[in-house]
């Protein structure tokens, strides 16, 4: 009976949670909306945001690109205008990249990691992405870089490896090497003794990890807004270190799911039907419907970096 039960409740979850996937890059509007056609008219009088999905595998290469609703709260921007400039938001896959050595990635064995990790390729797609829109047109101090969970770090890492070719960039729930804050125990143990076990069971994956978070400090300007939420199973408990980097702006959600004391649902489409459920994953807030209340921020911090 017990079985039947969990069948059962695979089978709901299934029909509502993996909604219809975007599996191509292109524009996003309303709340789905895609338009693959690479076209920009008018575009210096647009300002343009990237939009990057985390990613189900770090470093291997992947199928998946995001499901519609992770996107939705960005694609209401789009359309809304500041100083005359229309925003656009452009779903950037790039999941099917991957390390050049990933089959050692999560091994537990201190190995030497050779080639170029997929984050990396990642940074490397956006700034070849950013050249193609700059080449259209679209001026590079309208471009934003944003991006939630592996997209939240990769935004990071691009805004510090090359700090003047974009406005700036969004980054929602930073993480990108697994449930750090609750496998490793880190409100009971501490940031520090979690990390030490981290990097005794995955040596590799705590090299990367460490080495982009000491690229990303080392910039003398970060011009990203940063969204974390203290029960993100990933880095909730592990974000501070961002706070100490000059430009950077932390917004930390309030720990019982609520924005602005509305509880939040996750929205989607499956199959065309429509979908909601409650939300309880603190690493998912910005996919809930409550999450557009900070639009208005986001539309303000954009504001303030375009010049």
């Amino acid at each position: 009976m017990k079985k039947f039960i969990t069948l059962i409740i695979i089978i709901f979850f299934s029909s509502n949670a993996m909604a219809d996937k975007l599996l191509k890059s292109g524009f996003v509007s309303g709340e789905w909306n895609l338009d693959t056609n690479f076209k920009v008219d008018n575009p210096k009088d647009k300002v343009l945001i990237i939009y990057n999905h985390g990613s189900k595998e770090n470093d291997k290469p992947s199928k998946d690109c995001q499901w519609k609703n992770n996107v939705r709260n960005y694609a209401s921007l789009s359309g809304k205008k500041i100083n005359n400039n229309e925003i656009l938001v452009y779903s950037f896959c790039t999941d099917n990249l991957g390390g050049d050595n990933w089959k050692i990635f999560w091994k537990n064995k201190d190995k030497t990691y050779e080639g170029t990790s997929k984050l990396e390729k990642r940074v490397r797609a956006n700034y070849e992405l950013v050249e193609t829109f700059i080449n259209l047109g679209v001026p590079n101090n309208q471009i934003f870089i944003t991006g939630h969970s592996c997209g939240g770090w990769l935004t990071m890492m691009f805004l510090s490896k090359y700090p003047n070719k974009v406005a700036g960039g969004i980054s929602t729930h930073p993480a990108c090497y697994g449930k750090l804050s609750t496998k490793y125990k880190i409100k009971k143990v501490g940031v520090e003794e979690g990390l030490k076990k981290f990097a005794k069971k995955k040596p590799v994956a705590s090299y990367f990890r460490k080495k982009q978070i000491n690229a990303i400090a080392e910039v003398k300007n970060l011009p990203v807004l940063i969204f974390t939420h203290p029960k993100d199973p990933f880095d909730g408990l592990l974000s501070d270190w961002v706070e100490d980097i000059p430009g950077t702006e932390r917004i930390i959600i309030s720990e019982d799911f609520k924005i602005n004391n509305q509880n939040c649902k996750r929205i989607g489409v499956n199959k065309g039907e429509r979908w909601s459920e409650p939300l309880s994953n603190g690493h998912h807030m910005s996919f809930g419907d409550c999450f557009q209340y900070y639009n208005t921020k986001i539309l303000k911090f954009i504001e303030s970096k375009i010049k």
